[in-house]
């Protein structure tokens, strides 16, 4: 079980390094807000994996928090962004 939880935070970590690259580098704001949301993303999968490590379910209504926190946050960048005309 360790063997998993080190590789698992080494991925986690690894992807949140290239996640904060984009977010510093992003050309536009629809890439820093496609960043944030993949952050979202990343600190759920950290919570979850702690989760999973210590047995222990107190942090799944946090999951759900940030969870419906992501959705909602990807569905109004998507909506109020503004669309190219070609």
């Amino acid at each position: 079980m360790i063997v998993v939880a080190v590789t698992v935070t080494v991925l986690l970590a690894a992807s949140l390094v290239l996640v904060l690259i984009r977010m510093v580098r992003g050309p536009s704001t629809l890439d820093r807000a496609v960043a944030a949301d993949v952050l979202l993303a990343i600190v759920v999968c950290a919570i979850a994996t702690e989760a999973a490590y210590t047995r222990d379910a107190t942090s799944l209504p946090i999951l759900v928090g940030l969870s419906i926190l992501g959705f909602i946050g990807s569905v109004s960048v998507g909506r109020f962004a503004p669309r190219s005309r070609r």
